[in-house]
């Protein structure tokens, strides 16, 4: 008997020893407690979202709003008439086209948002220089206006193949599908263009997807692919207490595995790297519909936060839509660059900063969205200064459901997020 209480202890120390921290861990019902308080305050807010309207900036700005395919089509045919008032009155063929480049983007504060400026540049067809991308400007449009005629929608690839000698790269006919939407004023959803589908949810969200039910709980471990067309999305219900809103594939995979939103009462999501536009709008639509809180776990690198920041502040690339794609007050809860030591992450887990990396840091250093919040301004410090970077798989050092099974009960216990 007395043997076996010692292998007990033995076998409870030396748990502890490859967990770190799991003793300091409460029940989990006492956890869930401190989360429903939370989760509390962030719905009982009932203050209205500022938009640019309200505010008195000293700069224009525009943004674009959703329209109806019939004001679409509207829109392109009228635009189509000046082009043709324009060419008969010999002023040649030629769009303007607001500017997106980095100098005609302002980051506004009281939003918590990148926007875009009131600068445009003329885009003539005369001119050898803006030829070719004048003439991708009217195939986008061209294009855009049959989708309308047919109520139909095709991917940003299917827009890419109708003249590949044309457009030579997606890239190219991709980024005048942005410029498409500045000079007609809509969201990019509102052309019908959709990218292929790339996040997946999982956890305690039930949702219809063009009239069908989905419930997320039941979708297995790949979960659900979150629809390229935010249209087809509605009545969404939930009991989860937060939003996990994870950068890799990998540490999704296990907190699906292991029913993470089970335990925890969640909605756990991903881009599995990259914010796509179909998972910027759907964690906007959560946020808004069902007022719960953000939580982001990502890598303690420079692009985790890039990341992070897209999603919460918008691209540069994208923000001219800005008030549709971002959602506001994400809390970056992992991994930071304090956790490496306060976790004891072993050095062969870490890795060292590239010079591009430490530059990279430095850069967004210098962001406004950045200087705006003092904790993360210290936590990339700290990360400049260190030379450090670690991915969310380092916790595996200490066993494969280490993030499942410590490290995120015990962030949330301690209400440890920026």
């Amino acid at each position: 008997m007395a043997d076996k209480k010692k292998r007990r202890r033995a076998d409870s120390d030396s748990n502890s020893a490859s967990q770190p921290f799991k003793n300091l861990l409460k029940s989990d019902a006492q956890i869930l407690q401190i989360l429903k308080s939370v989760t509390s305050s962030s719905s009982s807010s009932t203050s209205k979202p500022l938009t640019l309207a309200d505010l008195a900036l000293s700069s224009t700005c525009r943004e674009v709003s959703d329209l109806s395919l019939s004001s679409v089509q509207s829109t392109i045919e009228s635009l189509v008439l000046q082009l043709t008032h324009q060419i008969l009155s010999g002023q040649g063929f030629s769009f303007t086209v607001p500017s997106r480049s980095s100098s005609n983007q302002l980051y506004v504060p009281e939003l918590d948002r990148i926007v875009l400026k009131d600068k445009s540049t003329v885009r003539p067809f005369s001119h050898i220089s803006s030829v070719r991308k004048t003439t991708i400007t009217a195939k986008i449009l061209s294009l855009v206006h049959q989708l309308c005629l047919k109520n139909i929608h095709v991917t940003k690839r299917d827009l890419f193949y109708t003249d590949v000698k044309l457009f030579q790269d997606q890239v190219q006919s991709d980024a005048v599908l942005d410029d498409v939407s500045c000079i007609l004023g809509c969201t990019r959803s509102s052309l019908n263009v959709i990218a292929a589908e790339k996040g997946v949810v999982v956890g305690r969200l039930i949702f219809s997807d063009n009239g069908d039910m989905i419930d997320c709980t039941k979708m297995g471990m790949g979960g659900k692919a979150i629809p390229p067309n935010i249209d087809r999305v509605g009545d969404m219900q939930s009991d989860a207490l937060f939003i996990l809103l994870v950068e890799k594939d990998a540490a999704y995979i296990r907190l699906a595995e292991d029913r993470f939103y089970n335990r925890f009462p969640c909605i756990i999501v991903t881009a599995k790297g990259q914010p796509d536009v179909a998972t910027r709008l759907f964690l906007k639509k959560m946020k808004m519909e069902l007022k719960l809180p953000v939580l982001a776990l990502v890598d303690s690198d420079p692009y985790g936060l890039k990341i992070l920041s897209v999603y919460g502040c918008g691209s540069k690339n994208m923000s001219y839509d800005s008030a549709n794609l971002t959602t506001p007050d994400i809390k970056w809860l992992g991994i930071r660059p304090s956790d490496l030591d306060k976790y004891k992450i072993p050095e062969q887990c870490r890795l060292p900063m590239t010079e591009q990396d430490i530059k990279t840091g430095k850069d967004l250093l210098e962001e406004d969205f950045v200087k705006k919040n003092p904790g993360w301004v210290e936590e990339l410090n700290l990360m400049v200064k260190t030379k450090q970077k670690a991915e969310i798989q380092a916790l595996s050092s200490f066993g494969f459901q280490y993030l499942s099974e410590v490290y995120l009960p015990l962030k949330l216990q301690q209400q440890d997020w920026l």
